[in-house]
């Protein structure tokens, strides 16, 4: 898809923090994140919104952000939880109009909210953060080998 940044991404064309790739999709530290260890998971295929997403697609994206919050959780980042937000369509505050899943860590007790300082944020820290959640991703593999 011309001008997509998503596309540009899962061609190797535009810079990312990958922590995550299988054959239907990849997972990438958002570059303004809410939490620390944000992770957008894309299809590899070009869909701008759930209207246009292959079904088989959608399960993929969503068992990928699930995967990713267990590792999440496993990884020192040591989340108690996760949102899982698919913003669909403008009215829905979507952006980048290719088909995402963002998976938000969350801890007890913390404050969040998902507008403020959205121009503002910024990463800190991301390969720290992107090996911490690769370490929860190997960790949660050995553990479900057992």
């Amino acid at each position: 898809m011309n001008n997509c940044v998503f596309c540009a991404i899962v061609d190797g064309d535009a810079p990312s923090v990958p922590v995550y790739d299988d054959d239907d999709v990849v997972a990438f530290l958002d570059i303004r994140p809410i939490t620390r260890g944000h992770l957008l998971v894309i299809p590899k295929r070009h869909s701008q919104d759930l209207e246009t997403l292959d079904p088989h697609l959608g399960g993929a994206l969503f068992a990928a952000g699930q995967r990713l919050s267990r590792a999440i959780r496993r990884s020192d980042l040591r989340s108690d939880g996760a949102n899982l937000v698919l913003n669909d369509g403008k009215a829905a505050f979507q952006t980048v109009f290719h088909t995402h899943l963002h998976v938000v860590p969350r801890w007890t007790g913390d404050t969040l909210r998902f507008v403020t300082g959205f121009v503002t944020r910024r990463l800190k820290n991301p390969e720290a953060t992107a090996s911490a959640i690769r370490t929860g991703l190997t960790r949660l593999d050995e553990e479900e080998s057992t």
